[in-house]
């Protein structure tokens, strides 16, 4: 089954082709970080209106790269949310438009499964059960994938997510968007112990995250010393902000595999590109004997592989979408929550 996917959820414009959930036929992707890097982040007004003029090209480019037509095509998937809402709007249409053309099924993904899903693109043999720390800029999550269609959810994001606090505390340390690359870049020759930041557990036995207090006590930090004429390093800072998000991170992770007894672990998101995370939880995974997987870099950030990864298997569930398919910006990850 071939799936052509688009995903437009924030400032990349991409559409892949999938066959059978796994295998990449196409994958291509234009970003706009050089667009909205003058901004300091993405300005949804400019993201949306970028997608309009480049998506006919890049599907045109997907097809072209799966030396593909669209009479190839079985189905067409699209990022339904969470995300921008007018950026989605611009690939929902896209998406409704072929299907409807070329009278095929119509599957809305959701965008953190599809992160997720990247997963089953790089490891043939990953198969549920296992449980998926998801770090991306609006969401962090842990929750046990049982099946390709039940999620339970045992820690979610209470207010900021980790690359949410990744973005503003880079801006504020004057570092160009985006800002989790950046951080992690400089946190290498960091002293991460050169401050002593909070690390936010909240209440006893709870998988919850919560990074807003660390973000502002890294702002606090930071005028503290302007204004009182202290000379620090960027660098310094960077490094022990990357180390309390990393503790939290790898300390629930750790807590709930051991209370849930799992040992196949999946990182996910935006962040697992982070290389700190990467040697944070491949040590630790190696103490416990987890079996940890996280996907290529490219695969790490939006793309549209993803999607056609998780829509293969929302159509073996049924899960297809009618022409009332509309774009939903505060999306939540499906499943039982716990």
């Amino acid at each position: 089954m071939k799936i052509l996917s688009i995903e437009s959820s924030c400032d990349e414009t991409a559409v892949a082709v999938i066959e059978d959930g796994r295998h990449i036929l196409a994958n291509q992707v234009y970003t706009q970080i050089a667009i909205h890097r003058k901004y300091g982040g993405v300005v949804p007004e400019i993201a949306s209106r970028n997608h309009v003029m480049k998506m006919p090209f890049v599907v045109q480019d997907a097809l072209d790269e799966a030396h593909l037509d669209f009479q190839d095509i079985d189905a067409i998937a699209v990022t339904k949310g969470p995300g921008l809402v007018g950026a989605l709007l611009v690939g929902v249409s896209e998406a409704k438009a072929l299907a409807y053309a070329l009278d095929k099924p119509l599957i809305g993904v959701n965008h953190i499964e599809g992160h997720i899903a990247a997963n089953y693109l790089a490891f043939p043999e990953l198969e549920p059960p296992f449980l998926a720390l998801v770090v991306s800029g609006g969401h962090t999550n842990l929750v046990i994938v049982k099946d390709y269609g039940l999620n339970v959810i045992l820690g979610r994001t209470r207010d900021d997510a980790a690359g949410e606090a990744f973005d503003k505390v880079a801006r504020v340390l004057g570092y160009p968007y985006p800002g989790g690359p950046a951080i992690d870049k400089a946190a290498q020759t960091g002293d991460e112990h050169a401050v002593e930041f909070p690390r936010a557990m909240l209440e006893d036995g709870s998988y919850d995250f919560s990074f807003s207090g660390l973000k502002s006590a890294v702002l606090n930090e930071i005028n503290h010393n302007k204004m009182k004429g202290i000379d620090f390093r960027k660098e310094d800072i960077a490094a022990s902000f990357q180390a309390a998000v990393l503790d939290v991170l790898t300390d629930k992770t750790v807590r709930c595999a051991e209370e849930n007894h799992v040992k196949k672990i999946v990182l996910a998101g935006g962040v697992s590109a982070n290389k700190g995370l990467r040697k944070r939880m491949s040590q630790v995974g190696k103490k416990h004997g987890w079996q940890l997987y996280y996907p290529p870099l490219s695969l790490c950030t939006d793309n549209a592989a993803m999607i056609g990864a998780r829509a293969y298997y929302d159509y073996q569930l049924g899960r297809t979408s009618d022409w009332h398919l509309n774009a939903m910006p505060g999306l939540e990850l499906p499943g039982v929550v716990k």
